[in-house]
C-alpha cells in the first residue's frame, strides 16, 4: 500500500491530496492504458489478422504468393471454416471491402436463406416458439463458399487453387489446438447424433467405453479427407474451365456452379433430407450472392460504413449518431455518466433493431432512410433519462423521418422489450434442447478477419455458421449453418424477420471500415452474438474519443449490455443488467447500482476485437488483435 506522509496542519494535508487526485484526473486514458499484452503490428507492405494463428499464417503465405488484401482474406476465411473456428463451410459470410481503384466500399452479402417449407406455421406444429439451434433443421442455405468465390472472383488476384491451397493442406491434416479439441469433447453427446458428423469429430468414440474421450486431444493430428475431397472438386473444376480457355474470374464461377448446382449440391440436399431437413436443390440454385452498397453515418469527421439491416451493423451507426450529441470525453473514460450515456444509446439502438431490422431483399421494406436520419437520433437522444436505466426502452417510429407513415403502429404500440418464452407463449419449447448456455449464446458465433495492402485494398470479414456442435452434410465434409434460430415466429416481435422460404435471417455478423478524407482509416471487427455491436462502438469510441491505439483499444475492458433481445436460442433479455470488469471502481460499480443497473462484476467481458489501423502520416498500418483469446496477427 502506498502511504502519503505530508507536513504541516490537516489543511496542508488535504490540499496536497487535492492536487494528487486532480492530476490522476488529468491523465489522459491513453497514459493510463499504454501497457498492453500484446504488441502492435507495424507494417508497410500488409496486414492480415484473425481468429487464430494457423489461419493468419495462411493470409501471410497468401501475401506472399503475391496476393492481395481480398487474396489473404480468402484464404483466411477458407482456413478458419477449416478450423471450425467458430464456424465451418457451410455457413455465412459477410464483407466489407475498400477498392483503392474506385474509392468505394461495397459489401458482400452471402447469408443464406430459409430453404422451402421453412415456415412460421410449420416450426408452431413442431412445437417451437423458434426455430431450433442446432440439427439440419437450423440450417440456411450455405452462404461462405459462394461469398469466398464471389469476392476472390470480382476483386482478388490469385485463382481458387492458390487460395485454398492452404485450406486443403490443414484439411489433410493439422495439429489441432487444445481450445476446439475440448470444446468438441464437450458437445459429444450431439454430435454423436449423427453419423456424418460423429466420423468428423469423434475419432476416438467407442460406445463400450463411454467414459474414454471420444474427440481428438490437443496436438493430435485432425484430418478432415471428406471435406479435403469437397474442396479439391472445385479446384478441379477451376482447371476444367481454365483449359477450357476461360477466364481467372470464369473459372472461379465454374467451381461456383458446382457447388450449388452439380454434385455437392446434391450431397448437401440428400444428406439434409435424410435427417429430416428441408433443403432442395432449387433451394441451391436460387440463392445468390450481392454486391451491395453498405449503409454509412459520419460521426466527428469520420465515415463508418456498415452493411445493412440483414445484419445488426446499422445499430452501431444509430449509437453514433445519438452519442455524437454528448461530449463523451468530458465524462472520463468508464466513469458512471460515460457507461450510462453508452448504454442507454445503445438500448435506443438495439430496440430499432429488434422491431426493424430485416432481409432488405424481401418485404416488408425496412425503414433505413428514418433509423439512420440525424433528427430521428436527435429525437431519440432526447428520451434519455440521463439519471436512471429506463428498462422499458422501446423502438421508436423512424417513418416520419422518410416521409412515410408506420405501417406497424398497432405492432409497435404492444411490443414487449421482454420476448415470449416457452411459458409465456403455452408452447412446450424447443423440439432440441439448448447446447448452450443463455451466456454463451449471446457472446458465441464467428470469427473476424482483417486485411489490407499497399495497393491499398482493405477487408473485413465477420464469417460464421456451422459452428461445433454442426450438422455434416454426408460426404461433402461441409457443416450446415445454425443461423435459422435468428428468426422469429411471430410479427409482433419484429413484422421483418418472420421466417418464410427465401427469406435471410437477421443476423449479427458485422464488419467494420471507416474512412477519414475519404481514405481508410479503420477496419474492425469482432467475435461474438450480440456482443460485436457493442465491443466495436466502444473500441470505436476508444479511438476517437480517448487516442488510444488500436491495440489498446483491442485490450480495453468493455462494458456488456444484456438489455436487448437475443439473436439465439430463447431470443432472452434481461434489461439492465450490467457486467463490467474490477478496472471499473467501486464507487463507479455503486452509482450504477444506484441508477437502476444490475452490476456484475467480471474478470474480463468478452471483446475480441480485431483491427488495423492506417498511419497516413507514415504511410504504414497498425494491426491489433485482442488479447481475449487466440486472435493473431501477421504483418510485414
Amino acid at each position: 500500500m502506498l502511504r502519503l506522509r505530508f507536513p504541516g496542519d490537516v489543511h496542508n494535508t488535504i490540499s496536497a491530496v487535492l492536487v494528487l487526485l486532480v492530476g490522476l484526473l488529468l491523465v489522459s486514458a491513453p497514459a493510463l492504458a499504454q501497457k498492453t499484452a500484446k504488441p502492435v503490428l507495424h507494417g508497410s507492405h500488409w496486414v492480415a489478422v484473425t481468429g487464430k494463428p494457423l489461419a493468419a499464417t495462411a493470409g501471410a503465405m497468401t501475401f506472399t504468393r503475391g496476393g492481395n488484401a481480398v487474396d489473404a482474406a480468402c484464404a483466411m476465411l477458407a482456413a478458419t471454416s477449416t478450423m471450425w473456428d467458430t464456424l465451418g463451410w457451410g455457413g455465412e459470410t459477410q464483407a466489407l471491402i475498400y477498392n483503392p481503384h474506385t474509392g468505394e466500399v461495397k459489401g458482400i452479402n452471402a447469408l443464406g436463406v430459409a430453404p422451402t417449407g421453412a415456415t412460421a406455421e410449420y416450426f408452431r406444429d413442431q412445437g417451437m416458439v423458434y426455430p431450433p439451434e442446432y440439427g439440419p433443421l437450423a440450417a440456411v442455405t450455405p452462404g461462405t463458399p459462394g461469398g469466398l468465390m464471389v469476392m476472390l472472383a470480382e476483386y482478388g488476384r490469385l485463382n481458387l487453387k492458390q487460395v485454398l491451397a492452404p485450406a486443403m493442406e490443414m484439411a489433410e491434416g493439422y495439429p489441432i489446438e487444445k481450445v476446439q479439441a475440448d470444446n468438441i469433447e464437450r458437445r459429444r453427446e450431439v454430435l454423436s447424433r449423427w453419423s456424418y458428423s460423429q466420423n468428423v469429430f469423434l475419432p476416438h468414440l467407442d460406445e463400450d467405453q463411454p467414459e474414454q474421450r471420444a474427440a481428438p486431444v490437443a496436438g493430435e493430428v485432425f484430418r478432415q479427407p471428406d471435406l479435403l475431397a469437397t474442396l479439391q472438386k472445385l479446384v478441379d473444376a477451376e482447371a476444367a474451365a481454365l483449359k477450357a480457355g476461360k477466364s481467372r474470374k470464369e473459372a472461379i464461377y465454374a467451381a461456383y456452379e458446382r457447388f450449388y448446382r452439380g454434385d455437392i449440391a446434391q450431397e448437401i440436399v440428400r444428406s439434409s433430407q435424410e435427417h429430416g431437413g428441408l433443403f432442395t436443390m432449387e433451394d441451391l440454385d436460387q440463392w445468390e450472392v450481392y454486391v451491395e452498397d453498405p449503409v454509412t453515418t459520419s460521426y466527428r469527421d469520420i465515415d463508418v460504413y456498415k452493411l445493412t439491416t440483414w445484419v445488426q451493423g446499422p445499430a452501431l451507426l444509430q449509437a453514433l449518431n445519438i452519442l455524437e450529441g454528448f461530449n463523451l470525453k468530458s465524462m472520463g473514460y468508464n466513469s458512471p455518466r460515460y457507461i450510462h450515456t453508452v448504454y442507454q444509446a445503445m438500448n435506443l439502438a438495439f430496440a430499432d433493431r429488434d422491431f426493424y431490422y430485416g432481409d432488405p431483399y424481401m418485404p416488408p421494406q425496412e425503414p433505413v432512410t428514418g433509423l439512420l436520419s440525424k433528427e430521428y437520433a436527435a429525437l431519440r437522444r432526447k428520451t434519455i433519462n440521463m439519471e436512471r436505466n429506463d428498462p422499458n426502452t422501446r423502438p421508436g417510429d423512424p417513418y416520419p423521418f422518410q416521409d412515410e407513415e408506420n405501417p406497424f403502429l398497432q405492432l409497435l404500440e404492444n411490443w414487449s422489450p421482454i420476448p415470449p418464452t416457452a411459458d409465456s407463449d403455452g408452447i412446450d419449447g424447443f423440439q432440441q434442447a439448448a447446447v448452450m448456455t443463455d451466456h454463451e449464446s449471446f457472446v458465441a458465433g464467428t470469427t473476424s478477419i482483417q486485411a489490407a495492402d499497399a495497393e491499398g485494398w482493405v477487408v473485413s470479414v465477420t464469417p460464421s455458421g456451422g459452428w461445433i456442435p454442426a450438422f455434416i452434410a454426408g460426404s461433402t465434409g461441409i457443416g450446415l449453418s445454425q443461423r435459422m434460430q435468428s428468426f422469429v415466429l411471430n410479427e409482433a416481435m419484429n413484422p421483418f424477420n418472420v421466417v418464410q422460404p427465401g427469406q435471410r435471417p437477421r443476423a449479427t455478423l458485422t464488419p467494420s471500415i471507416a474512412l477519414k478524407d475519404g481514405q481508410p482509416m479503420l477496419a474492425f471487427s469482432v467475435q461474438g452474438g450480440d456482443t460485436q455491436e457493442q465491443n466495436l462502438l466502444q473500441f470505436f469510441l476508444n479511438m476517437v474519443e480517448f487516442g488510444m491505439n488500436v491495440q489498446q483499444a483491442a485490450e480495453a475492458r468493455n462494458i456488456t449490455s444484456y438489455q436487448m433481445q437475443s439473436s439465439f436460442g430463447a431470443h432472452k433479455a434481461e434489461p439492465g443488467r450490467l457486467q463490467l470488469t474490477p478496472e471499473v471502481s467501486a464507487w463507479a460499480r455503486a452509482e450504477l447500482d444506484r441508477m437502476g443497473y444490475s452490476v456484475e462484476t467480471v474478470a474480463r467481458t468478452y471483446s475480441p476485437i480485431t483491427a488495423i489501423f492506417f498511419d497516413r502520416e507514415n504511410k504504414t498500418m497498425w494491426g491489433g488483435a485482442s488479447d481475449y483469446g487466440e486472435d493473431y496477427g501477421v504483418a510485414w
